[in-house]
């Protein structure tokens, strides 16, 4: 039961951890919504999100997924445009007083944390590659307790990243700060979008 648990746990800190996409969204949204409640949709969003691709790596059903390459390609297309239509987002908000500033309702919110979990297909590769992979080393009771182990990482790192941002946007009044943030997370996401396209471009050659 034990190793499992933490195989699961630190399997699961190892893919979340790095700045991508889908954690910079997270983040960038506690930091511009007024309240911590006003950023659950995109945390409750990443979560079900990730919790769903965790599931489908584990049962094996993902394995489809990359055994039809049109299928891939055309993800990887739709990845390739929300990603940069994020970055580009990102990229014009300016500096004013974070009170006056308009957050992103709860549709835009729940559109976009989407865009980023499923549709990016890097993502969809490390969940099907290691964390499937991974899990089909045990057997029932033992790959359940692996599952909601990644799964329980990832809902915690969600919740975290919100707060952190939440923290900034109450220091950074001016929304100076903020504006610095998404012009970097900007720059990430569109760092992501360029190798999405790589990748398009290998498949199309």
């Amino acid at each position: 039961m034990l190793q499992p648990l933490i195989h699961g746990i630190l399997l699961a800190l190892g893919l979340i951890l790095p700045l991508g996409a889908q954690n910079v969204f997270v983040f960038n949204q506690g930091a511009n919504q007024k309240k911590l409640s006003r950023g659950l949709p995109v945390i409750l969003t990443a979560g079900l999100c990730d919790t769903f691709l965790i599931v489908i790596a584990v049962l094996g059903v993902s394995l489809i997924l990359v055994s039809i390459p049109t299928l891939q390609l055309l993800i990887y297309i739709i990845g390739f445009l929300f990603l940069i239509y994020i970055s580009w987002t990102l990229w014009m908000e300016k500096p004013m007083n974070i009170e006056k500033i308009e957050p992103m309702s709860a549709k835009k919110q729940v559109l976009f944390a989407l865009s980023i979990s499923l549709l990016n297909p890097h993502a969809i590769m490390d969940t099907i590659g290691v964390i499937g992979t991974s899990a089909s080393i045990y057997e029932g009771y033992e790959k359940i307790i692996f599952s909601l182990a990644t799964i329980s990482v990832s809902w915690f790192w969600f919740v975290l990243l919100a707060i952190l941002g939440r923290i900034i946007g109450k220091v950074d009044k001016t929304g100076k700060y903020i504006v610095i943030l998404n012009k970097i997370s900007s720059v990430i996401v569109l760092i992501v979008g360029l190798i999405i396209l790589k990748n398009i471009i290998e498949i199309l050659s």
